[in-house]
This record gives C-alpha cells, sequence and structure tokens, in this order.
C-alpha cells in the first residue's frame, strides 16, 4: 500500500472516530439533562414533580426548535462581520457535506444550558413563564458561544 493511499485511510478512519467521540459526549451530556431533573424532582415537593419533570423536557424540546431555526446557523454558519454566524438551514439543504455529529453535540449542550438553572426556578413560574424563559436562553447561549468562539481565534 502506497503511503497517499494509507495517509487517505488514516484520514477516514481519523474522520469517524472523531464523530463518535463527540456522539459519546453528545450522550453523556444528555444523561447530565436526566440528572438534573431527578434532582430538581428531589429537592422539590411530590406534588409538583410532574411539573419539574415536564419542565426538562420541554427545556430538551423548546432547544432543540430555538437550535435548529436560530443557533446552529449563527454557531456554526459563516462568520458575518467575524463575530456571528450567517443564519442558515444547511441542515435541510446540504446532506452530504454536514457535519450531523458536531450538530447533535452542540445541540445537546444549547438544551441543557437552559436546564442547569431550571432548579432554581423550581416551584417559582408558571409554566408557560418557563417555556419562554427556556427559548431565549436557548438563543442567547448559541450567540454568546459563538462570540467566545470569536473572540478566541483573536486572542490566542
Amino acid at each position: 500500500m502506497d503511503e497517499a493511499m494509507k495517509a487517505l485511510v488514516q484520514e477516514a478512519v481519523s474522520g469517524e472516530v472523531f464523530g463518535v467521540w463527540f456522539l459519546i459526549g453528545a450522550a453523556l451530556v444528555f444523561w447530565m439533562q436526566a440528572g438534573f431533573a431527578m434532582v430538581e424532582a428531589g429537592f422539590t415537593r411530590a406534588k409538583n414533580t410532574g411539573n419539574i419533570i415536564m419542565k426538562n423536557l420541554m427545556d430538551f424540546c423548546i432547544g432543540t426548535v430555538v437550535f435548529i431555526l436560530i443557533g446552529f446557523g449563527l454557531l456554526m454558519g459563516e462568520d458575518l462581520f467575524g463575530f456571528i454566524g450567517k443564519p442558515g438551514f444547511d441542515l435541510f439543504t446540504a446532506y452530504a457535506e454536514f457535519d450531523f455529529s458536531s450538530f447533535v453535540f452542540n445541540l445537546v449542550f444549547c438544551a441543557t444550558t437552559a436546564t442547569i438553572v431550571s432548579g432554581a426556578m423550581a416551584e417559582r413560574t408558571k409554566f408557560l413563564s418557563y417555556c419562554i424563559y427556556s427559548g431565549v436562553i436557548s438563543a442567547l447561549e448559541t450567540i454568546l458561544s459563538k462570540i467566545l468562539e470569536s473572540i478566541k481565534k483573536f486572542c490566542p
């Protein structure tokens, strides 16, 4: 086997291993969401446990919708003004070159971000108010992540 072929095989294998590693990390972060739900359920009164679990489920559902519609384009899109991504729907249009492992990894972090604060809001907010908060924090998380990533480029 010549050197060019070895390099090509090694590049393909390392790309697949990296993708699998990303998905393992995403699964672990997703289980953090379940852990937060259990902790919050343990800290609240028994009558509110169902409400807490539903809020944690809605964190992921709302976070997913916001991340697909707003967040992924701003976070992973081509740079616009040097610090924010250009919104786009590559998920729906560019299947062949789309990086699904990176998408799932960032999606899970976006959805889990809202869950971290939900314990402090347990038994204090109405369900609709909490759903609005979840959508806003999911959008803000992706914007702030992109800005921080851009700052790292300018300040090595």
